[in-house]
């Protein structure tokens, strides 16, 4: 994994708290480099979205409730767009990629044998191949730039990280229903199926912040 990858991972699964600060010398002692990847890493994630900068080095960015609110309704409404266009859009090339990452997603929620926290990263990296191939089916490259823009990771870290074995269950059902609808060519039941599979993830993350269960 390279510096940038190795430091958002470590935002994404909380190492790093919210409103933590950074600065190029206490990374480069972290992760044993130099500061010119540490530099570099640290530009690439303030376009991310997932740091923000200070006089003086940078701050792990936080997310209120409200802000949260936000993006999942943004989320919400882009991604159900996106799974319409791609239910009618979509060639033959893109619903065979939409069903294998699917597949993967499957088998990745089944092996309960990687410890938790190495399997929820797994199943987080199959849900992302599941979502960017049903994006690129939307044959819309707008539509993938905007989401990759409102996609913060941290909150499906911790919504995947609470959800437990029915949660998964229920996710991977929601997955189902999407590919379905998009195999027969049905954009308003895509589209309704991915905003409610998007509001779900919302729930369980407004339910633990609430309850106390803050990001970082």
């Amino acid at each position: 994994m390279s510096v940038y990858e190795l430091i958002k991972e470590a935002i994404i699964t909380g190492r790093y708290k919210q409103g933590e600060r950074l600065t190029e010398e206490a990374l480069s002692i972290d992760w044993n480099v130099s500061r010119t990847p540490i530099r570099s890493a640290l530009k690439q994630l303030e376009f991310d979205g997932l740091v923000q900068p200070l006089k003086r080095g940078f701050f792990v960015r936080s997310f209120s409730k409200e802000d949260l609110r936000q993006i999942y309704d943004l989320r919400a409404m882009l991604e159900s767009y996106g799974a319409g266009q791609a239910a009618l859009h979509h060639q033959s090339e893109d619903l065979a990629a939409i069903q294998q990452a699917n597949s993967q997603y499957e088998q990745t929620i089944l092996d309960s044998s990687l410890p938790h926290k190495e399997r929820i990263s797994a199943v987080i990296a199959a849900n992302t191949q599941f979502h960017d191939a049903v994006y690129r089916a939307s044959r819309n490259q707008h539509i993938q730039e905007l989401i990759a823009k409102v996609v913060v990771l941290p909150f499906i870290y911790r919504s995947f990280y609470w959800f437990g074995e029915e949660g998964l269950q229920q996710s991977l059902a929601a997955h189902k229903t999407i590919v379905a609808a998009i195999e027969e060519r049905d954009g308003e039941r895509a589209k309704a199926a991915m905003n409610e599979h998007i509001f779900k993830g919302r729930d369980y993350v407004l339910h633990y912040y609430e309850g106390g269960d803050k990001f970082g």
